[in-house]
């Protein structure tokens, strides 16, 4: 994400997004290392310093968008957010991955994030369809996704190897007409929140 396609927020917010970079390996690789418990089964992050190199030269690649979720008050890493396998042409189309922090779960830090992301994805990148795979016990993930809009689409048995071993997924998506006409009655009924009562 360089400056021009940045998903910063405009809005106040307790989080921001932004790219990764070289001088974020001990703080990143320290929070991935003591949410690996947490993660498993359900994803893998760099935990070493070679897999951080390595996530480093993906966000670099124009099919990848790698985002780190950054606490406002303080600018501490709290999770990430990547667009992987960002297809142009006629498709128009991304993967979405995420995870947070363990000592940040459950705060509320993501569900905001993946605004932040979605308006990155569909207003900066143009994309049309973004796409998230979750495992069917992961009730954390698919209420983050479908809190955020996304639809679940199908089930994909033995989907994906994670830890070693191969796992059914369910298929949600979301389209960037109906993340724009849910951000629009969102901004509506803030301003009717907001209104003055006579």
């Amino acid at each position: 994400m360089n400056s021009s396609r940045s998903g910063r927020s405009t809005r106040d917010g307790r989080v921001f997004i932004r790219p990764p970079e070289r001088a974020d390996r001990e703080e990143f690789l320290w929070l991935m290392r003591t949410s690996r418990s947490f993660h498993r089964p359900w994803a893998t992050a760099p935990v070493d310093e070679d897999r951080f190199a390595a996530y480093l030269a993906d966000a670099r690649r124009p099919d990848f968008e790698a985002m780190l979720l950054c606490r406002r008050e303080d600018a501490a890493i709290v999770g990430f957010f990547n667009l992987s396998q960002i297809s142009r042409g006629s498709m128009q189309s991304a993967y979405l991955g995420y995870a947070v922090g363990k000592p940040y779960a459950r705060q509320g830090y993501m569900r905001e994030g993946i605004q932040l992301v979605l308006g990155n994805a569909f207003q900066n990148l143009r994309l049309h369809r973004v796409e998230a795979n979750i495992q069917p016990g992961n009730r954390a993930s698919i209420a983050l996704a479908e809190g955020a809009g996304f639809r679940r689409e199908g089930f994909s048995p033995r989907y994906l190897k994670i830890g070693g071993r191969w796992r059914d997924h369910e298929r949600w998506a979301i389209l960037a007409e109906d993340w724009r006409t849910r951000t629009g009655e969102q901004q509506s009924r803030e301003l009717i929140d907001e209104a003055p009562i006579d």
